[in-house]
């Protein structure tokens, strides 16, 4: 399972993520709308903290694309720059904000009910916050029962929830005076979703599961990304929902020439876990087991204290560490560990998260020994810059004719989405990640993608 991967050539069947010798990025003109599925806790600080840090009132503390340097370049030709100084991204001045929510509530008062940021820091923008009102949302009760909004389209079947939320991508982009969609789930999690081969396998199949309204198998995001995709936005899937991976979806973003990235923001605890583990592993020492646990009380919270909830939150969870401490790599050191995800809601803590591991190891002739890792932070202030980075480099993405899964995008995301038909091997390894982030943003830029990861 040992690879050596250089990201350009990391592509699929049927060339999902594309390759150009000479990549011809369009500029970023014009304005770029940024349509928000959910106004809850994260979007809303995401919506005030880039309308603060525009305003010069606050700083983008926490993203890569306004703060980091990667080097271009070898030898007497390397320099190091900013993200912004190699690829077109757009400007946060730029950025025009809409969003859907079950809840009426506009994104000023989501902010303050969400609890998350002070007034010192909405109030010089609430302004421009109350004028976000969300637009009604495709919703089904079915997939998160703790949600109890009625600000909910009237839909025959889902193909007609697909068709009006493209209609109101439409509707936004006209009036708003865009160039540009990027959509972004940054909802609740909704039930667990199998992949059904008989209607996830092919896009014709999609279809029609969505004409025949089959509430089953077709969740409300996957007519949310069905719409994005097909009205020519990139769509971006902040929870673990099945949604975008699978085939279907990547038939139709391959049809549209769409990126798609997913799944699931990598705030806290998996943050730390696909950071950790390369320790453990680079160290070349044994693990026995690894237990976490979550708590946190926002609205977030309170849907995953649905057992079905949990449950794509979980599949999510888990996938990290698997792929990083691979037993077959090596026998002695992984074989049957135990590992186990919980996450329990505790309003109390509201935003502020709390996730704690025990990591049980091993080490010279089998000693065990302990590592407890306690990290106490919040949800939506690490959330926030993901949301950010995410939607300028898909952006980036679309207008550099890259199309299908953005690997490059996994360093953000929890469960990087990968070809499980063609049994591809996610990659979870943060650092690993991060060469891969790296590798696409140089090729964009015209620069050679020149780091491998082992």
């Amino acid at each position: 399972m040992a690879q050596i991967i250089l990201i350009s050539t990391m592509r699929c069947n049927f060339n999902k993520e594309i390759r150009m010798e000479k990549m011809n990025v369009k500029p970023a003109t014009g304005k770029l709308g940024v349509l928000c599925v959910g106004l809850g806790a994260v979007t809303s600080t995401f919506m005030t903290g880039v309308l603060m840090a525009r305003k010069g009132l606050a700083k983008p503390v926490g993203s890569m694309t306004q703060y980091d340097k990667m080097r271009v370049g070898r030898g007497e030709n390397k320099k190091y720059l900013h993200y912004g100084e190699i690829v077109p991204l757009a400007n946060l001045n730029d950025i025009i904000f809409g969003a859907w929510d079950v809840y009426p509530a506009n994104a000023y008062e989501s902010a303050v009910n969400a609890e998350v940021l002070q007034e010192k820091d909405t109030n010089p923008v609430k302004d421009e916050l109350v004028k976000i009102v969300p637009m009604k949302a495709a919703f089904d009760h079915n997939y998160a029962s703790r949600l109890d909004g009625d600000n909910v389209k009237d839909c025959k079947n889902r193909w007609d929830m697909m068709e009006q939320v493209r209609e109101d991508i439409r509707k936004f982009k006209a009036e708003n005076n865009c160039e540009r969609i990027v959509v972004l789930w940054a909802a609740s999690t909704e039930i667990y979703v199998p992949v059904n081969e008989a209607v996830h396998g092919t896009l014709a199949a999609l279809e029609q599961a969505m004409k025949n309204d089959d509430k089953e198998h077709i969740a409300p995001s996957m007519c949310y990304a069905y719409a994005a995709l097909s009205e020519g936005a990139p769509f971006i899937m902040g929870a673990p929902n099945t949604t975008v991976d699978i085939p279907a979806m990547w038939e139709l973003a391959e049809k549209t020439k769409m990126p798609i990235a997913g799944k699931d923001f990598k705030t806290g605890q998996t943050l730390v876990k696909s950071g950790f583990a390369p320790i453990i592993g680079t160290r070349c020492l044994g693990l026995s087991g690894w237990f976490s646990t979550n708590i946190l009380g926002n609205r977030d919270g309170l849907v995953l204290d649905e057992p079905a909830n949990f449950r794509t939150k979980e599949v999510s969870k888990l996938s990290t560490l698997e792929s990083i401490l691979v037993p077959e790599d090596q026998p002695d050191l992984y074989t049957d560990y135990y590992h186990k995800v919980r996450i329990n809601y505790y309003p109390p803590r509201n935003d502020s998260k709390e996730g704690w591991d025990n990591i049980d190891i091993f080490g010279w002739m089998g000693y065990p020994m302990q590592i407890k890792i306690n990290f106490l932070c919040r949800d939506s202030i690490l959330a926030a810059p993901l949301c950010l980075d995410l939607v300028l480099l898909s952006d980036l993405a679309a207008r550099a004719g890259r199309f299908g899964i953005q690997r490059f995008l996994s360093f953000f995301l929890k469960s990087p989405m990968h070809d499980y038909v063609e049994n591809e091997i996610p990659v979870n390894h943060l650092f690993q990640q991060y060469a891969i982030l790296k590798n696409a943003i140089r090729e964009m830029g015209g620069y050679e993608a020149d780091q491998e990861i082992d």
